[in-house]
């Protein structure tokens, strides 16, 4: 059984739902010789998140942002406000959605369904560059 680990910057992207799947991937040289194994992808932020969804009609970025907006409105009563209007709301949308995902590997791929994606979920207007750490773990082929 063998470890890998690396750190994936990310550049700052506006606010929404990124699909990164080809960014993580590139990222991990030795996933082809993984023949069964786990992929855990954490995120070093606090208002931002990662989500797996459907990664084919491009409205569902939309509709998730929106919803998550009606979720954690910035128009709040807030009490941590220092930072600035869109920040408390993102650190409860980062809350809700999670800061790790563990998505299986089999014969060198992940295994994500049909219409699966991995999703940076900017929460924040301005958030700046992202860095996610990538830690696979599995059998050679």
């Amino acid at each position: 059984m063998a470890w890998h680990q690396h750190e994936l910057p990310l550049p700052a992207m506006p606010r929404g739902f990124h699909l990164i799947t080809d960014r993580v991937v590139r990222a991990i040289p030795e996933l082809p010789s993984v023949k069964a194994g786990l992929l855990h992808v954490f995120i070093l932020h606090t208002s931002a998140s990662l989500s797996i969804n459907e990664n084919a009609d491009p409205d569902v970025p939309v509709d998730l942002e929106a919803s998550f907006n009606a979720i954690a409105p910035e128009q709040f009563p807030y009490q941590h406000t220092c930072e600035g209007p869109d920040d408390m709301p993102a650190h409860v949308k980062a809350s809700l959605l999670g800061n790790s995902l563990t998505i299986p590997v089999r014969n060198g791929r992940l295994v994500l369904g049909t219409w699966q994606g991995i999703y940076l979920c900017e929460h924040r207007n301005r958030g700046g560059s992202r860095r996610l750490m990538l830690t696979l773990q599995g059998e050679s082929a």
